[in-house]
């Protein structure tokens, strides 16, 4: 008899909520930085646990939005919950007071759909302190069920694995067994050197850029030819991304191709270029290719 449900992971930026999906899932689906508001975009991640196929819809964190990108993300972050059967509100254990958490509760407690607490990071706060904070929580929203997890080490994870298996409803699988998310290659590309980026790139500038994958060449060795743009907003951001000599691109652009030929199992010949586009957060078409909702 198979099983198969959605599970949308909503919560503040920062939570874990990109971390705990891989977890889950077991390989790597969606990019993880410690950078707050990494993920733009909605991620369908597929996990498989004995009868039941466990769709997670991976979020982008849930905070105050000031302008249009921040409104499109986190009006992405909400929508993930309407067609969800589960609702997993993520939380970094040491940080679960905050004006952000304050947003998610207020519109939770009102939800239709189960909603259950995950208190990630359990590592770094003691066990009677998670104890208190648990109870609070429980007083402001009545959570279906509580798991304290560390998505890191795995602690805690099989617990929620087993209980989310056990509530998906009958149905068909949707996936194959051996897909593990639900995002085109090129897509994928782009949000993989996009991580890279955030990494290597400090303060404000991350924010400020996006990255496309314009070109997908399959050649007939084997090997894939993709040529990507990073846009950013003004001049002086491209001279930082492309660092002295263009070391800091080569650099970004090396350690994107090896995680690549890792994920599509093939050499990669990669093409970075660099793009001043003023109001790139302002073209309707930036957020049809994430996906977003330019209107929100």
């Amino acid at each position: 008899m198979q099983k198969c449900g959605f599970v949308a992971v909503v919560g503040p930026p920062n939570a874990g909520k990109s971390t705990l999906s891989n977890a889950l899932v077991g390989q790597k689906v969606a990019i993880v930085t410690q950078k707050a508001q990494t993920t733009r975009m909605r991620l369908r991640a597929v996990v498989m646990h004995n009868e039941a196929q466990i769709i997670l819809v991976d979020t982008p964190g849930i905070f105050e939005p000031k302008q249009r990108l921040d409104r499109a993300m986190v009006n992405e972050a909400w929508l993930g919950i309407d067609d969800a059967d589960e609702v997993l509100l993520v939380l970094d254990a040491a940080h679960a007071k905050s004006p952000e958490t304050d947003i998610a509760l207020e519109r939770l407690s009102t939800s239709k759909k189960p909603v259950s607490l995950v208190l990630n990071k359990i590592d770094t706060v003691a066990r009677d302190t998670l104890l208190g904070i648990v109870q609070k929580l429980n007083e402001i929203v009545a959570f279906k069920d509580t798991f304290l997890i560390s998505a890191l080490s795995g602690d805690g994870l099989q617990r929620l694995k087993d209980t989310l298996g056990a509530r998906m409803p009958e149905g068909p699988w949707l996936y194959p067994e051996d897909q593990a998310a639900d995002i085109p290659s090129l897509l994928l590309a782009s949000e993989i050197t996009r991580e890279k980026l955030f990494l290597r790139l400090h303060q404000e500038l991350p924010y400020a850029l996006t990255v496309e994958t314009e070109k997908w060449e399959p050649r007939k060795d084997g090997s894939v030819r993709i040529e990507q743009t990073v846009f950013v907003r003004r001049d002086g951001q491209k001279a930082i991304v492309l660092g002295k000599g263009g070391k800091a691109i080569k650099d970004i652009g090396a350690e994107s191709r090896k995680e690549l030929e890792e994920i599509f199992d093939c050499r990669v010949h990669l093409f970075l270029f660099v793009k001043v586009r003023k109001n790139w957060q302002e073209d309707p078409e930036r957020y049809r290719v994430l996906g977003l909702d330019y209107r929100a």
